[in-house]
């Protein structure tokens, strides 16, 4: 099955590439265009058919909900993979908020806290919790926003005495964030789905703070199924996930866990990763994922960003 690992569009400009975006900037607009580039451990690890579009199309989707919480970046979705957005500053701050402790590195929360950490990310975890347990309240989890490396751990009195932005601005961070994420697991509960933990990144427009890069994707977030969790957790399983935790597992059932050179996904993991990629967004959406998948996928692209720039 085809995979798109790259874009290169002419006369468009310096091309920026992310982990998973390759980004045009065009004035006060940026074309983003979703690949389907997998990484996990802060490194790209492989090709999942398909995935670029369903983080896309779901992106979009969630924007359509949660725009009168927060004002975001997205103008229009030109192309499956492509989102026509406004260029705003970014915030170098990842703010990961979490409604379960779980992970399976040594730097997640649960790696932490398995080690015996109480106080992470400046928040005080109780005593007696169990791996995928849902916390008492959801916490914010902040990190650097690194461009090379692991993101580094930040707490709420870093962030304002290291001026990365003001209190008044963090806490509106904050409020935008589980507000986001409150509304997120209401419509995920609905489908059946439980969203564990999640990615929100901001950035300035005009002045003012709006959300941008991506939301409640499954490459930004964890996705659990809603019946089968407590009977899971009751016996210490893994619970049924739709999201990049399934490659996080693979890989740490292989010993890996991001440091040196990384074993090669197996056919079976790259189909299961497509088939669950797919099936999240049906089940959040209530729409069939339509493949849209011609030999030429960078000509596709171009046509239809043709006349929008």
């Amino acid at each position: 099955m085809t995979v798109l690992k790259t874009v290169n569009i002419k006369d468009f400009g310096k091309k920026i590439q992310g982990k998973v975006r390759d980004i045009y900037v065009q004035g006060d607009k940026r074309i983003l265009i979703a690949t389907d580039r997998i990484s996990a451990f802060d490194r790209n690890l492989g090709y999942i058919p398909q995935k670029g579009a369903v983080l896309n199309l779901l992106a979009a989707f969630w924007f359509g909900k949660t725009k009168d919480i927060i004002k975001n970046h997205l103008i229009s979705v030109p192309d499956p993979n492509v989102s026509l957005v406004k260029s705003a500053k970014l915030i170098p701050i990842e703010m990961v908020v979490r409604g379960y402790i779980t992970g399976v590195t040594n730097t997640s929360i649960w790696g932490s806290y398995e080690a015996g950490e109480r106080l992470i990310y400046g928040v005080k975890f109780p005593e007696g919790l169990r791996k995928n347990q849902k916390l008492p309240k959801p916490v914010i989890t902040p990190t650097t926003k690194a461009e090379k490396g692991h993101d580094e751990r930040l707490t709420e009195k870093e962030i304002v005495q290291k001026k990365i932005v003001s209190l008044s601005q963090w806490k509106q961070m904050k409020k935008a964030a589980l507000a986001l994420f409150a509304r997120g697991q209401k419509i995920c509960e609905k489908a059946g789905i439980i969203l564990v933990d999640t990615k929100y990144e901001f950035g300035f427009l005009d002045g003012k703070l709006i959300l941008i890069d991506e939301i409640h994707t499954p490459d930004s977030s964890r996705f659990w199924i809603k019946k089968t969790y407590p009977e899971r957790f009751k016996k210490g399983l893994e619970p049924e996930n739709f999201d990049k935790e399934i490659l996080r597992l693979w890989y740490a059932k292989k010993g890996y866990k991001g440091d040196g050179k990384p074993p090669e996904m197996s056919k079976k993991l790259i189909a299961d990763l497509f088939q669950r990629y797919m099936a999240i967004y049906e089940k959040i959406t209530g729409k069939k994922f339509v493949q849209d998948t011609p030999k030429n996928v960078n000509k596709r692209i171009q046509d239809n960003l043709r006349g929008i720039i």
